[in-house]
């Protein structure tokens, strides 16, 4: 499954941020970094600005979890690391929200850490090197 974080994630616990649920995305694209050519699903550039592996924290399957409409779990990535919550307020809409834990911070994490782990280029430098729009990426989301 996969979300879209407008906002990008927050460390503070106190920070509920919007989850867009959207069309799941094959595993193979975990690693693409580049650019979708304007007018296809997900135009523009795109970056991998993290990536690690999770766990459910709870004692029942990712399926029973979204059924459920809550995901509790522990992320394990380059930037983001400990215990997470989705909730969906409806339909296709969750809040992520990051758990009380070591990990837990005020810092904001896509200013702190705003380059791709893979290449460490910003997105306007993904979208120089790959033919994209740099004026858009350089104000867009870092994620």
């Amino acid at each position: 499954m996969s979300w879209a974080v407008p906002k990008g994630p927050s460390l503070d616990p106190k920070v509920k941020r919007l989850a867009m649920q959207v069309e799941d995305h094959p595993l193979d694209y975990a690693r693409f970094e580049g650019v979708i050519p304007e007018g296809e699903y997900g135009g523009g550039t795109v970056m991998v600005w993290d990536i690690g592996t999770y766990r459910l924290e709870e004692d029942e399957t990712f399926d029973e979890a979204v059924r459920k409409g809550r995901i509790v779990l522990t992320l394990n990535g380059k930037k983001l690391k400990g215990g997470w919550v989705l909730v969906r307020t409806r339909d296709r809409q969750w809040l992520l929200m990051k758990r009380r834990d070591r990990y837990a911070s005020t810092v904001d994490i896509t200013m702190e850490k705003p380059r791709s782990v893979l290449t460490r280029r910003l997105l306007a430098g993904i979208a120089r090197d790959e033919g994209g729009d740099v004026a858009k990426a350089a104000t867009g989301d870092p994620i």
